[in-house]
């Protein structure tokens, strides 16, 4: 029986679908208004293996991941580029889909974008008005009244008082509490905009997503993910908006992944400590090799990104790969560590229980192939392929992927140019943190600096 971490309960429970065999998954995705990086992989990564998953079990599943494509981040993006805001967001989206399918992750059922949205945002923000949960502030925002809602702070265990008594208040705060929330923004001038009851504007963050998700998938669900990051204040004002707007619980069950993590810091662009998936497969010998190693910890945990666990993943991958060298694909799968294999992945999707069965068939695979016992290595074969099919790895030909090399990875003397640009302009701000995270980056990829008097870099290959 499959158990799942509930972060709503803190422990794990049964996992029961509100509809006999049906279940229906919501995922927070990305909003896009620059290239997605190693933390933003985890996640995605995580949820396409847990999506994997429950197909496997037989479950019919509609998976919906979301796409923010109206936000200040975007707005303000695109008018430092001065790009248009609806290309910058439709430029990056193209490039998020680039960068899954390298990384081997299934599309979603569904992919709704917040622009798609509008009329369904509108539509809960006035029941919500109605009800008496939100009100139209001075400036022209709606806000939601979060004492209305009692049972805020479920999810992430913190208490309104608590949170109320930290809140900064200025004289002229238009929120009748220092915790309300924007569902509706009033257009500021030159910023895009939609007609609405309230007057010109675009919708807040939170609602975005209750709206999206309760349009697709019913008013109470089973599975709603994200990040670890996303508990406070994102999926506690999800919970708020869509259980006062619907009358009903709002998901049975909430999954949160740990942070990538890098020198003890979560990784984020904010930090300045984020590595573009795009950068870090260029110093890998295939994408491959970075889906197995964010599937390597459980996905609860934390995760530390280094270039020495990148280059144990690697090894470890090279090893199944050179177990499966020279096996048939005819064989019949082994019934008991298939077993072991699905009681670690029902276990939470235990992933590095998993691997370690994987690793276990690979000792036996090798052992029957040197014993030269055709159909035992054939069960053995036929069961770490069956295993990998589940991970979303060992999904090439062991032949081709072995006579890989990291080399053949090799950045291009433009990127290495454009790297060194950049972390030209770091040194400049004084920003040593991005100038290091350059350097590593380069080294990585076999790229060897010296910094000469003057500000000069001179670079080789190793």
């Amino acid at each position: 029986m499959l158990k799942i971490h509930n972060s709503l309960s803190g422990e794990k429970q049964e996992f029961k679908p509100l509809r006999p065999g049906e279940v229906r998954m919501y995922v927070c995705g990305m909003t896009n208004y620059d290239y997605i990086h190693v933390g933003h992989a985890r996640m995605l990564t995580v949820f396409d293996l847990i999506q994997r998953y429950l197909r496997s079990l037989g479950y019919k599943l509609t998976y919906v991941r979301n796409v923010t494509d109206i936000d200040d981040k975007i707005i303000e993006r695109a008018a430092a580029n001065g790009e248009n805001w609806a290309d910058l967001a439709q430029r990056f989206t193209v490039a998020m889909h680039e960068d899954c399918a390298t990384l081997g992750l299934q599309p979603p059922d569904l992919e709704p974008r917040a622009t798609e949205y509008i009329d369904q945002i509108i539509a809960m923000t006035q029941t919500l008005i109605d009800k008496g949960y939100a009100y139209v502030a001075r400036d022209g925002d709606v806000m939601y009244s979060v004492r209305k809602f009692a049972p805020y702070g479920r999810l992430s265990g913190k208490k309104i008082d608590d949170l109320r008594s930290g809140s900064r208040v200025q004289v002229d705060d238009v929120k009748l509490d220092p915790l309300d929330f924007v569902l509706w923004k009033h257009a500021k001038p030159g910023e895009p905009f939609w007609a609405s009851p309230w007057g010109n504007g675009r919708p807040g963050w939170h609602i975005e997503c209750s709206a999206m998700s309760t349009s697709l998938l019913g008013n109470y669900f089973d599975l709603h993910g994200g990040g670890e990051d996303l508990k406070f204040p994102h999926h506690e004002n999800e919970i708020a908006q869509s259980c006062a707007a619907c009358d009903t619980p709002f998901v049975h069950i909430w999954m949160h992944n740990g942070f990538v993590r890098v020198n003890d810091e979560k990784m984020s662009k904010s930090f300045g400590n984020f590595f573009t998936v795009r950068e870090v497969l260029k110093t890998l010998r295939d994408p491959e090799v970075l889906r197995f190693f964010l599937l390597s910890s459980h996905y609860r945990g934390p995760i530390n990104y280094s270039m020495a666990q990148l280059a144990q993943a690697d090894e470890t991958l090279l090893g199944l790969y050179r177990a499966l060298k020279d096996s048939g694909r005819s064989g019949i799968v082994d019934g008991e560590w298939l077993a072991r294999f699905r009681g670690a992945m029902d276990d939470d999707f235990n992933t590095p229980e998993a691997m370690a069965a994987m690793q276990g068939v690979a000792r036996e695979l090798n052992q029957a192939k040197s014993a030269g016992d055709g159909a035992k290595t054939d069960a053995a074969a036929a069961t770490l392929r069956a295993m990998g099919a589940v991970l979303g790895v060992l999904q090439q030909d062991p032949d081709t992927y072995l006579k890989l090399s990291v080399g053949d990875k090799t950045i291009s003397d433009a990127d290495i140019e454009g790297l060194l640009d950049a972390r030209r302009t770091a040194r400049a701000a004084k920003n040593f943190a991005e100038s290091d995270r350059i350097r590593e980056l380069l080294t990585a990829a076999g790229v060897l600096l010296e910094d000469k008097p003057g500000g000069v870099t001179q670079w080789r290959r190793a």
